[in-house]
Formats: C-alpha cells, sequence, structure tokens
C-alpha cells in the first residue's frame, strides 16, 4: 500500500517509484542548482586572482570613506522580534480556529507516545541534515556538485534519495542497526542535496526555517488535536496535487515555454506545492495516530521511523519553496 513518500496503511494511493520521485525535494531544489550555478562559475573567474581583476583594480578609486551600513537599535530589534512573534501566535490561532473547529478527546498514552517518537526522528534527521550539509559546502561539496552535470546530479540524488527512504521504510524495526543504517543514509542524500542553498544569503535561510517551523507546528498541533481520521480523507487530492506540482517543475525543461507559460509553471510549483505539503503536514500527523491505533491493537508493527520519513519530506519541501520565494522576492527588490 504505497503513498507519496511512504507506505500508508489506510489504502493504496500510487505506485512507490513515482510516488517517491514526485514528492522527493531533490525534484524542486533541480532548478535552484541551475539557477545558482552560472553565479558560481561566474564569481570564480572573476575572483582578486584572475588577471582581468588586477587591470580593473589599478583603475578603481581608492577612498578612505566607509559605507553606511544602518544597525538597528535594540529597541527595533525587539519590537521586529515581538511582531514575528505575534504573527506566528496568530497563525497559529487562526488556523486552528479555521480548520479544527472541532475537536477531540485528549490524546491517550500510546497515541502522545507515538507521535512524541515520530516527531523526535523528524527532528534529529533535520538536524542532521542540517549539519552534514553545511559540513558539505564547507569542504567545497557543494561547489563540486554545482559543477557537475545538472541531469547526472538529479539522477544520482533521486537513486540515493529513493533508495535509502525505501530501506528505512521496508527494513522491520527488529532489524535496529540496518534500519537506521538506511535513515542516516537517507538524511546524507538530502544533505547532499540541500548543500547549494548554502550559497544564499543567510537571512534568507533564517527565515523560510522560522516560517516553516510556524507553518509545520501550527498544522502539526491541527491535526493532531482534531477529531480521528478527518484529514485522512485528503490524501488522493493530494497526490494529484503534488503530481501537478512535480510535472509544472519539470515542465520548463522538456517543453519550449514561453516567458508567460514559464511564469505559471513557477508559481504552480511554488505557491501549489507550499499548498499542496502544508495539507500533506496535516494528513500525516493524523496518519500518525492512526497507525498509532493499529499498532496499540496489534495490528501493525511499531515503526516510527517510518513514519518520521514523510513529515521530515513535508518540512523539507515548504522550506525549499519558502526560500525560492524570499530569494526572488530579494531579488525583485534590487
Amino acid at each position: 500500500m504505497f503513498r507519496v513518500s511512504f507506505v500508508s496503511a489506510i489504502r493504496p494511493l500510487a505506485t512507490p517509484g513515482f510516488s517517491a520521485a514526485a514528492r522527493n525535494p531533490q525534484m524542486s531544489t533541480f532548478r535552484l542548482y541551475s539557477s545558482l550555478r552560472p553565479n558560481a562559475l561566474f564569481s570564480l573567474k572573476r575572483s582578486p586572482l584572475s588577471p582581468s581583476s588586477f587591470s580593473r583594480q589599478s583603475r578603481t578609486f581608492i577612498t578612505d570613506a566607509k559605507p553606511i551600513v544602518y544597525r538597528p537599535t535594540q529597541a527595533e530589534s525587539w519590537k521586529r522580534f515581538g511582531i514575528t512573534a505575534a504573527t506566528v501566535a496568530g497563525t497559529i490561532v487562526g488556523v486552528n480556529a479555521f480548520l479544527n473547529r472541532e475537536t477531540r478527546d485528549a490524546l491517550s498514552p500510546a497515541e502522545r507516545s507515538y507521535l512524541h517518537e515520530s516527531f523526535q526522528y523528524t527532528g534529529g534527521g533535520l538536524a542532521i541534515t542540517a549539519l552534514a550539509a553545511r559540513a558539505m559546502f564547507k569542504n567545497g561539496f557543494a561547489f563540486r556538485i554545482m559543477s557537475a552535470n545538472p541531469w547526472v546530479v538529479l539522477g544520482v540524488s533521486l537513486v540515493g534519495s529513493i533508495g535509502t527512504m525505501m530501506g528505512a521504510m521496508y527494513t522491520p524495526p527488529e532489524n535496529t542497526v540496518l534500519k537506521h543504517a538506511f535513515w542516516l543514509g537517507f538524511n546524507a542524500c538530502q544533505a547532499a542535496t540541500l548543500s547549494p542553498l548554502f550559497f544564499l544569503s543567510p537571512a534568507i535561510l533564517s527565515r523560510a526555517a522560522l516560517y516553516t517551523c510556524g507553518v509545520v507546528g501550527s498544522l502539526s498541533y491541527v491535526g493532531a488535536t482534531a477529531k480521528n481520521d478527518k484529514y485522512l480523507y485528503m490524501g488522493g487530492p493530494l497526490l494529484a496535487g503534488v503530481t501537478v506540482v512535480a510535472l509544472s517543475s519539470l515542465a520548463p525543461m522538456a517543453l519550449p515555454l514561453g516567458l508567460r507559460g514559464l511564469a505559471i509553471t513557477e508559481a504552480i510549483s511554488l505557491y501549489g506545492g507550499l499548498a499542496v505539503f502544508s495539507g500533506f503536514v496535516l494528513y500525516d500527523t493524523q496518519k500518525i495516530l492512526h497507525n498509532a491505533r493499529l499498532a496499540e491493537q496489534g495490528r501493525i508493527p511499531r515503526d516510527t521511523l517510518k513514519e518520521s520519513i514523510g513529515l521530515e519530506l513535508d518540512m523539507i519541501n515548504i522550506f525549499i519553496r519558502l526560500v525560492q520565494i524570499l530569494a526572488s522576492r530579494q531579488n525583485q527588490r534590487k
């Protein structure tokens, strides 16, 4: 029984190969590689060690004037922090009021334990991915990825990510060592794919990470406190949505589209993907609680690591799209 990125115990939705490829974050970062790759190469060609730079520097006027940099005061910084915190809190309350008008009873101990362990694996996997991506960026591995053939990088990353993900999902929970080895390999593949993002401004990455935590936190709370199986019906529509998003991401590479067509496909990939993967957070949270009840009854094995992979992919896809949206807005202001 398959769903877009992991096995579903509820109903069949798609074949594993296409589903994993459609939801895999490598699909959404592929175009980001192609846009960053020429800039990185251009910066090396224009490095201070090149002959052309010496001739250009010889004609440069050097003055003692220092650039004027505006630094916000402590009061302004606290004001911005307060506005951001109020916005996140207001979003959580608003989403809860809009999507969760009918709440359920308190979680049972088995459901609470299963949900907590799943989110612990999710947080641990994201931490490993972030640290490994930063290390790969520091040692130059990210630049070597961007300098290589993008299609080769896409194929290798997809094969590695899907293979390790399937291994982590299908390995029995009793085989702890092998299962965690596949899980670490999956996070390493995600880190290799996301490492070129560190070429972007740290302010963009930190804002995108903050927004991602707010979105996922609020939607997870809604899914955890909603009535049982309230959002499980969304599996089929979400599969259709992620298929459209994947095709819109690949369309500019395969079809001769004009400027208007490129703008439409980019909007579908960014904003449509943001909506689809936000819906997956609701679906995955309720699916975890559903599987917790089944595991308590002994109908399925208890496997919180497998449940965490879906949430991790949701957060990575939301993060990537928020980074692209913030980066595009910053470029428009220049």
